[in-house]
């Protein structure tokens, strides 16, 4: 009679290898399909925002301002800088920039609070000093003031600045057409004629400006990152700690495999469990960010304590969007809260490259996505002395709303699950003790 074969024997006998395995076609499809899915979304997520802002512009807000006092030339029945506004604002392609003639304290309150992108300023001795440059009084030459404003982000401040000084070159080449045309210029020299061809004289200044260690003005747009990705991270971890702490979860690291006893609750008080966890752990990650940040690195910023609790709001509102989407949609839930803290709302977030100059769908994005209004508050509070009306209040709604959302949607769903007893653990059969 043959004597039985060990456990161990058997144990390796029925061990598989990975050549077999890969020669299953339904092994691939899956991961095939869902990370060729993300890396084809994400391609066009990312690039499809950022590879042409000038032909995406849509009403990029940029002031116009006409100080310009002097009488109107001979001949003529407005002023210089009044033409000059006007050829202007006229000049752009339809709706790509949304002028706004406004006085100089009016744009100097929109630059302050990140309203405007930039401004144009035409001089109140405008047209006295062009009109001087045809007689001997002539002392130094016209200038047009280009304000920029760093705030709002290196790249939207960078777009308005090039607007402006185009524009700016535009009408300088209008009233140089009109000076050399003049009889008076008839027995210039061709260096007089030269300069007059071209008479004014483009002067670019920070109109409102920032910290030197504000990274030119990205320093929101990271700090703001940073809160996303605690809350995101965070959560996520909070999640399959707890998850292995209850035994619902395997816990493997490295080679070392345990599993810990279920401990029976159900997913409603799970939740419970998670978010009030996500709302502890917060205050450390949040506090460990500013640390970092400001006293470490050396980051401009004001207002510290309002920084703190925004900081603290953000970063907990996100992580209980986490642990209600994980709630809601299971194993799959971390990759659906990638998409809708990271992957959709990078690039509609508006902190790099301006949505004024990006396609629409990111513009819709923008006014939903939750990096879009954190980052117009942390804006506010670091560059805008944070003011409310620099977007503070929008994001603390949002805040609000994101918050009450996340509640209202994991909890709403644990309790479905748990009224139709769908529990997170099927028993499985026990297997039969060895004789």
């Amino acid at each position: 009679m043959a004597s039985p074969i060990p456990s161990r024997g058997r144990d390796v006998a029925r061990q598989i290898r990975a050549g077999a395995l890969l020669r299953r076609p339904m092994l691939w499809l899956i991961p095939s399909v869902l990370a060729s899915l993300v890396a084809l979304v994400l391609s066009l997520l990312y690039m499809g925002g950022v590879i042409d802002p000038n032909g995406n512009l849509h009403r990029l807000p940029v002031a116009v301002v006409n100080a310009d006092t002097g009488a109107p030339p001979p001949g003529q029945r407005e002023n210089l800088g009044t033409q000059v506004a006007r050829s202007i604002v006229a000049a752009s392609p339809a709706g790509s920039v949304d002028w706004r003639q406004v006085s100089q304290a009016e744009a100097q309150d929109q630059l302050a609070s990140g309203k405007i992108y930039g401004a144009l300023v035409i001089p109140a001795d405008f047209t006295a000093s062009v009109t001087a440059l045809t007689t001997a009084e002539a002392k130094a030459r016209p200038t047009i003031t280009v304000l920029t404003n760093p705030g709002v982000g290196s790249l939207g401040s960078s777009l308005a600045s090039q607007i402006n000084q185009n524009a700016a070159h535009q009408a300088s080449l209008a009233i140089g057409r009109q000076l050399t045309a003049s009889p008076t210029t008839a027995g210039t020299d061709a260096t007089t004629r030269l300069l007059l061809a071209d008479p004014v004289a483009v002067v670019t200044q920070v109109g409102h400006p920032i910290g030197q260690h504000s990274g030119l003005g990205l320093s929101a747009f990271y700090y703001t990152l940073l809160l996303v990705l605690s809350g995101f991270i965070g959560g996520n971890l909070v999640h399959n700690g707890v998850d292995t702490s209850l035994g619902y979860a395997d816990s493997e690291i490295g080679p070392w495999h345990t599993r810990r006893p279920t401990v029976p609750i159900d997913r409603t008080q799970t939740l419970v469990l998670k978010m009030a966890m996500t709302a502890g752990i917060s205050v450390l990650t949040t506090t460990l960010v500013m640390v970092a940040c400001i006293a470490v690195l050396g980051m401009d910023a004001a207002h510290i304590p309002l920084l703190w609790i925004f900081s603290y709001c953000a970063c907990l509102a996100v992580g209980l969007g986490v642990q209600a989407i994980n709630a809601a949609f299971g194993s799959i839930g971390q990759l659906v809260s990638m998409f809708v803290f990271i992957a959709l709302a990078l690039p509609s977030s508006g902190a790099t490259v301006p949505l004024e100059a990006t396609p629409a769908f990111y513009r819709f994005l923008g006014a939903f996505e939750p990096m879009r209004q954190l980052s117009a508050g942390v804006r506010s509070i670091l560059y805008f002395d944070a003011r409310a009306d620099a977007g503070l209040t929008r994001a603390w709604i949002m805040i609000a709303i994101g918050t009450v959302a996340a509640l209202l949607f994991g909890f709403g769903m644990t309790r479905y699950y748990d009224r139709k007893g769908l529990k997170r653990l099927t028993p499985q059969p026990q297997v039969p003790a060895a004789g």
